[in-house]
């Protein structure tokens, strides 16, 4: 990229970004997480599924009885604010790329239980344990300026990364802001076709990008 397209972009103070990061625990050495992109970036690029109680330590595990709580906005937004700026060295977060009011969580499908055989009948009856509910996640992004050439580069970076850090149960649904952005609703198109995303993530210089936005994750 050879011309800086917004020189002088709004940068936020890192103390002013909504936060409620986890203190570091240990994980699975290995672990890799699970995603419709699973494939497409290496191991190293990504931390362990925060959010899977199976990727604490054995000891760990041991020493708390506490539940895991619900995934939420303020999760999602520590996912995606780190990020790299694929043109200036900055987050998504400092620069209002990505923000917590643009983020929602919608049930798609209730939890189910599980179909189970009657001992005494041939009878079909449900019982526990449930299947978890389908959650799908929806982020708006708002690129700098309107009319950003990397914003469909910026979306892919965002789709990426929650399919790698979210448990299967999750449906990733990236967007750009309405109003932001001069193509927003071809850049949309992009981001919710699956073959596309999978076609342009086989780019060797394009996965070279993504890596690189991915490295403070």
């Amino acid at each position: 990229m050879s011309e800086i397209l917004n020189a002088n972009p709004t940068i936020r103070s890192a103390a002013d970004l909504p936060s409620r990061r986890r203190e570091p625990t240990n994980r699975t050495k290995n672990q890799r997480p699970f995603g419709l992109l699973s494939s497409t970036i290496p191991d190293s690029a990504y931390i362990p599924d925060p959010f899977n109680p199976s990727s604490v330590s054995e000891t760990e595990g041991s020493d708390s009885d506490e539940e895991v709580e619900p995934i939420d906005e303020q999760e999602i937004y520590d996912l995606i604010a780190s990020i790299q700026d694929p043109e200036h060295p900055l987050t998504l977060g400092s620069l209002s790329v990505v923000n917590l009011p643009d983020i929602s969580l919608t049930s798609t499908l209730p939890p189910s239980a599980l179909p189970t055989l009657d001992s005494t009948s041939s009878n079909i009856r449900n019982s526990t344990p449930q299947l978890p509910a389908i959650t799908t996640v929806t982020v708006l992004v708002t690129p700098t300026i309107t009319h950003c050439s990397l914003a469909t580069v910026i979306g892919l970076g965002v789709r990426v990364r929650l399919e790698q850090a979210l448990p299967p149960r999750f449906r990733v649904d990236v967007r750009i802001k309405e109003g932001t952005h001069s193509t927003a609703e071809q850049v949309n198109r992009q981001l919710g076709d699956k073959e596309r995303v999978a076609a342009a993530l086989e780019n060797g210089t394009l996965m070279g990008v993504l890596r690189k936005m991915l490295e403070g994750c």
